[in-house]
């Protein structure tokens, strides 16, 4: 079965809105866990707008399931991320105000760099993943950074799939079966839906872990939280 990691930005968005604590962050990413999800992720970024620093220090006693952190990795998210030891950190190329990821690593460009952070992380007995685009020449380069895992960014896949177009999945296959000829871990995330999950989950080889949370925590508003969970994980068999 393919692991589900719920993102949990939305949630601190919602909380940082009216400046409380409504809704609890830590209650809820315990509450996702006890309704079955198998791992909690958050993005951090240098405005905080969302997921602050601390959330990511106060998250750590609470997920006993799979804790991932994203984010670029520059000198204050790699000091958070060696402070907080999550089992799974996922290196995401933003631009500093990006209102989300758009776009996947030059693992060609970036290499030496990648690889020295990639390094770090390891030492420190953190699983490392990073964020790229289903390109070959870019799932080659990932692994020569030496990570463990990739994580495949399905924006492009959602899109296709939602003008009724399956055939968008193709690149994803490609690149899937190419990281497993390498050995190294599949996970996906954007845009991911219950509308689309199944699908994508059925034709990857080898997917490990999704990590969905804008159009998780938007269902949930219809659904409710312990239904959408369980929903996905249905469809992750």
């Amino acid at each position: 079965m393919t692991k589900l990691s719920v993102n949990i930005n939305k949630i601190a968005t919602l909380r940082n809105a009216r400046g409380g604590n409504v809704p609890d962050l830590l209650k809820v990413a315990t509450d996702i866990q006890k309704f079955g999800g198998q791992g909690i992720t958050i993005h951090p970024r240098p405005d905080e707008r969302h997921i602050r620093y601390q959330d990511a220090r106060d998250l750590k006693s609470i997920v006993t399931t799979e804790y991932n952190i994203e984010g670029n990795p520059q000198h204050n998210f790699i000091d958070l991320v060696l402070e907080c030891k999550p089992d799974q950190v996922t290196l995401v190329p933003d631009a500093i105000g990006a209102i989300t990821s758009s776009a996947g690593w030059d693992t060609i460009k970036n290499q030496s760099y990648l690889a020295e952070v990639i390094q770090e992380f390891q030492r420190n007995g953190i699983r490392t993943s990073i964020f790229v685009d289903p390109i070959n020449e870019m799932i080659e380069g990932a692994k020569k950074t030496g990570t463990d895992r990739i994580e495949l960014y399905t924006e492009a896949f959602a899109h296709q799939y939602a003008l009724g177009n399956e055939n968008g999945i193709e690149p994803y296959v490609k690149a899937s079966v190419l990281a497993n000829q390498l050995d190294l871990g599949i996970n996906a995330g954007h845009d991911l839906s219950l509308d689309n999950v199944k699908f994508f989950k059925q034709n990857i080889p080898g997917l490990l872990e999704v990590s969905i949370g804008h159009a998780l925590i938007s269902e949930a508003i219809y659904l409710g939280l312990d239904n959408v969970v369980n929903m996905y994980l249905q469809k992750l068999k």
